[in-house]
């Protein structure tokens, strides 16, 4: 097996992802661009996007990692709309694109076309949650667009499943259709529900943050697995555990939380970053495979298919905002009032992605009874410009959109205040407690390490105030800022002192690496204070 095509994947994708970073341009964007562009280079191999590798193996760590970091509190508050979109618009556009593609494409039978609306039907996770993280979005609808992207993938494979068996001959009704769906649905939430709990008692646990890290690398694998087995929705299992171990991490040893964090952002960055480089790497072999589809035609068709796609996420966002309000009075009372500013960023942040994509090239090559799958690579062709054309055309246009509509920006002040008062409150609590542990004899201390733990205290409940005062006239900085740069400046030169004292055999590379360490978490703990 030659691995080098694999290694250049993920070192070139990795490396535009960082200079994207310098950039005013999504990441998501830039790996599909240059990658579009890469692809025709001379001597570059063909990568071909497997859906036996993404869904089972890119799609759940992903996931996972998205639900970890959602709010368990926000989803529930917002679930209505997330539901009417993860569901409602899925099943929706499956039928309009569907429809759309019918009647475009001469030749086209509607079970296929059928096929391909259930295709690129779900937005994509990565994408959406990329470009809200960068500009900001309010927070009602950022979870609206992480919810809907976190569960619309579930729908999307069943309404799939449905139109292939009707594609291929094997028999599809509509009720067989509902059936399936829900089978799906409710196997795996209640896969997702059984294995959060022993997950998390698994997590609280082990002792060793290594093998906690390793278990956590093992979950979204296991949850989407045993879901699939159960002839449940995988995605759905990987949604639940992971939207539950994030609410309770709080639980977890903060060795592990701190390692779990670095290594799920090293994964998901590796993992995103080839993802969307793939994407841009398919033009080649999808436009050899379109046949006679091909010039002005071809054209003409991924236009209308692209328009289509857009148009009916509009058609369905606005009546799902507002008309519920109209006739729910209980809505009313209960939920916030939306805008149209919010349902047009709602509308227009519908990225596709390599879902899409992956479940595009896992349409079988054959029918029940020996024929060809009816344009399939004209399907593929299809999804391929749509997610090309929804990443390219709203995920650049998008930032700008919000800046013009001017969404009200973040408080800092009264989040700040927030976050001063709350920490203030812990304080006392954490002070009370220190109190009553002292007054034991049990726990006597010299007075230097009890003033050593007041100090601690007290830097920390004073450290979020200090964020609201002046800048240093001469510097610039804020308070926190020169704290920070003293830290670093204090901790580097004990760094440097024990650097010299290895290298003059004082003393050997294992106590250096223990007291490294030691000065990397102060370090880490000065950064975390001030930032």
């Amino acid at each position: 097996m030659d691995v080098m095509p694999l290694l250049l994947l993920v070192a070139g994708s990795a490396a535009v992802a960082g200079a994207a970073r310098r950039t005013p341009v999504p990441a998501p964007l830039l790996l599909v661009a240059v990658a579009l562009a890469v692809s025709y280079v001379p001597g570059v191999p063909d990568y071909t996007l497997s859906p036996e590798v993404v869904l089972p193996l890119v799609l759940p760590p992903l996931l996972y990692k998205e639900g970890t970091e959602s709010s368990y509190l926000d989803l529930r508050a917002q679930m209505r709309p997330v539901a009417l979109l993860s569901v409602g618009y899925v099943l929706f556009a499956t039928f309009v694109v569907g429809w759309a593609a019918y009647v475009v494409v001469p030749g086209l039978p509607l079970p296929a076309a059928l096929v391909l609306g259930a295709v690129v039907a779900p937005t994509d996770a990565v994408a959406a949650a990329a470009i809200a993280r960068r500009v900001g979005l309010p927070s009602r609808i950022t979870t609206i667009l992480q919810g809907e992207s976190l569960l619309n993938d579930a729908t999307a494979i069943t309404a799939y499943k449905v139109a292939l068996a009707a594609a291929v001959g094997a028999g599809a009704t509509w009720a067989g259709g509902v059936g399936e769906f829900l089978r799906a649905a409710v196997g795996g939430v209640v896969v997702g529900l059984v294995l959060m709990v022993p997950i998390h008692w698994l997590r609280t646990h082990l002792k060793e943050a290594l093998l906690q890290n390793t278990l956590s690398l093992l979950i979204p694998f296991v949850a989407y697995g045993v879901a699939e087995q159960m002839h449940g929705s995988g995605v759905l299992a990987v949604v639940v555990v992971g939207v539950y171990l994030g609410h309770r991490a709080w639980e977890v040893d903060f060795a592990t939380r701190l390692q779990e964090d670095a290594v799920w952002r090293m994964v998901a960055f590796l993992l995103e970053s080839a993802v969307f480089a793939l994407i841009g790497l398919q033009l080649p072999p999808v436009l050899r495979g379109l046949g006679e589809y091909r010039g002005v035609d071809a054209a003409w068709y991924a236009a209308a298919v692209f328009v289509v796609v857009v148009a009916a996420r509009f058609v369905w966002v606005y009546p799902a905002a507002f008309l519920p309000r109209v006739l729910s009075r209980r809505i009313r009372e209960r939920e916030d009032n939306p805008t149209w500013r919010g349902a047009m960023v709602t509308s227009w942040a519908g990225m596709r992605g390599v879902v899409s994509l992956a479940i595009a090239f896992s349409i079988p090559a054959e029918v029940h009874g020996g024929g060809p799958f009816p344009q399939r690579n004209l399907i593929l062709f299809l999804t391929f410009s749509t997610v090309i054309g929804t990443l390219v055309v709203q995920g650049l246009t998008l930032p700008v959109l919000i800046r013009r509509l001017k969404f009200p920006g973040h408080d800092q002040q009264a989040e700040t205040l927030a976050e001063a008062n709350a920490q203030a409150q812990a304080s006392r609590a954490a002070e009370n407690r220190l109190d009553d542990l002292l007054s034991d004899e049990r726990n006597a201390l010299p007075p230097p390490l009890a003033d050593r733990l007041r100090a601690v205290l007290e830097r920390r409940r004073n450290a979020v105030w200090e964020r609201l005062g002046q800048v240093n006239p001469v510097t610039g900085e804020s308070v926190d800022d020169t704290y920070r740069r003293l830290s670093r400046e204090m901790i580097g030169a004990e760094r440097e002192v024990f650097v010299t004292l290895r290298d003059h055999r004082y003393i050997d590379d294992e106590m250096l690496r223990a007291l490294l360490r030691r000065l990397d978490l102060e370090e880490a703990a000065a950064y975390r204070e001030a930032a």
